[in-house]
């Protein structure tokens, strides 16, 4: 077909044009490196990556329970934070299908569990860019002694999937900056089978049946770690309301659980509103819980907004889960080995639900803990501070972070305590902390030098005097 002497005029001009927009480009970023394929995180160096920020996430899931197939597309939106050539995305075990920076295909390559992917043009230092991914098979739950010995992250059951991820396994099916230094907002839209429900943080904006399939769009406003964020499936009762404080409220609970063990949407509201005024304002749109029959899944998870639970659910654990949406997922640590900053937090909330209750008090807690556990016994190697990565979801990070804070209250008062939790959770609201910044705030409010205190109890290995 031959072409009108106007339209070769505006094609020359179109393509001088790209020229210079790709000139200016180059020129704008000059020096532009590649980011590093992890954040140096030692207990997962490779996890995370360098040279940008991610800021959101737009993940579309489409599930076959029957092969187990994923054919997913995520649209990361990020801020570069150096001139960059290259950057990384961390993806366990799945096919890449295409990738697109800008909308604009881009090479990528493949080494393990990384994908480097190399635009076109260097990203400049500051500006925001998007990646879109193509992707798609049949995710795998990881294993090891890292949970309890369970697997966990994408695990079928017999109506769909359970999907608990910490703390690596968000990437078996998203790709993403898997670290919880990097925290975004999300979009997730799942599609599944008609008759099935997908279930995720944040509020529902939509759902339907379309295709003989079902789909649901939910959205999480607020900064998330990777690892918090779930894509569960399967047949579900649901129950919506607002807790006695005003706070909504989603329940999701499979129809196969027996029932009257424990009212989890009634406790959820009851600890949401009362964890609300011990550590502060409740810091997501919506409370809730997914209840799922996994009892292979040694393990429940305070996914963000909505925690989910498998064979394991209790008065205890619900609490425990709820306190965590302060402590580990509004406040989230900078590096894996401050993980009892979540943990210890967490078990510490279950004692102070106890001493609510009116059952047992924290001080007596902690006493029948530390009297548990004998003076040689392995409980006490467990340096809390920096457990390591096969052993930091150790009992000790759980109890010893526990007895730490109990230790801390009794030194400091309970007037100076309970004015620090929520100060805490407020200075770092949405973000992330470490030890060293607690400690600094602890001593700020409580006029106190708490060096000693905080080094007995979380970095010795050996089992400490009862303070007098």
């Amino acid at each position: 077909m031959a072409l009108s002497r106007s339209v070769r005029r505006t094609s020359r001009w179109l393509a001088l044009a790209t020229a210079v927009a790709s000139a200016a480009s180059i020129a704008a970023a000059p020096g532009a490196s590649p980011g590093a394929p992890g954040v140096g995180d030692s207990y997962f160096p490779r996890l995370g990556n360098g040279g940008f920020d991610a800021l959101h996430y737009d993940l579309g899931v489409s599930y076959q329970p029957n092969s187990g197939r994923l054919d997913g597309r995520t649209t990361l939106t990020a801020r570069a934070t150096k001139n960059l050539s290259a950057f990384d995305l961390d993806l366990q075990k799945l096919t890449v299908d295409s990738v697109r920076v800008n909308g604009r295909r881009a090479h990528f390559a493949r080494s393990g569990d990384e994908i480097t992917v190399r635009p076109d043009f260097p990203l400049r230092h500051g500006r925001k860019f998007t990646v879109t991914v193509a992707y798609h098979g049949v995710p795998k739950p990881l294993s090891g002694p890292i949970v309890f010995g369970s697997e966990y992250g994408w695990m079928k059951t017999k109506d769909g999937v359970f999907v608990g991820c910490e703390p690596n396994a968000a990437s078996t099916w998203f790709p993403s900056s898997d670290h919880p230094g990097d925290k975004a907002t999300y979009d997730i839209r799942i599609d599944a089978p008609k008759g099935l429900t997908g279930v995720s943080n944040g509020r529902l904006v939509g759902s339907g049946e379309r295709h003989g399939r079902s789909w649901a769009h939910w959205r999480e406003k607020r900064p998330m770690a990777t690892y918090l964020a779930t894509a569960t499936i399967g047949k579900f009762d649901v129950r919506t309301g607002t807790t006695p404080g005003g706070i909504p409220i989603y329940v999701a609970t499979d129809p196969t659980l027996p029932t009257g063990r424990v009212d989890v949407y009634g406790l959820t509201a009851e600890a949401t509103d009362y964890w609300s005024t011990v550590f502060g304002p409740y810091p997501f749109e919506e409370t809730g819980a997914i209840v799922d029959d996994m009892p292979q899944a040694g393990f429940s998870l305070e996914v963000q907004s909505k925690p989910v639970y498998s064979g394991v659910r209790s008065e205890s654990t619900i609490v425990h889960e709820l306190a965590h949406q302060w402590f580990g997922d509004s406040v989230s640590v900078k590096k894996w080995q401050n993980i009892w900053l979540n943990e210890g937090f967490a078990t510490y909330a279950q004692w102070l639900w106890s001493e609510h209750r009116g059952t047992r008090s924290a001080h007596d807690a902690f006493r029948a803990a530390y009297a548990g556990a004998p003076a040689d016994s392995a409980f006490w190697k467990v340096k809390v501070a920096d457990p390591q990565r096969d052993t930091m979801f150790a009992d000790a990070v759980y109890e010893r972070g526990a007895m730490t804070l109990q230790v801390l209250r009794e030194r400091i008062g309970d007037k100076a305590f309970f004015k620090l939790l929520p100060a805490w959770t407020a200075r770092h609201r949405y973000g992330n902390a470490e030890t060293s910044q607690f400690i600094a705030l602890a001593e700020k409010i409580s006029g106190q030098q708490l060096d000693d205190l905080f080094d007995t109890w979380l970095n010795t290995d050996s089992k400490p005097a009862l303070p007098e």
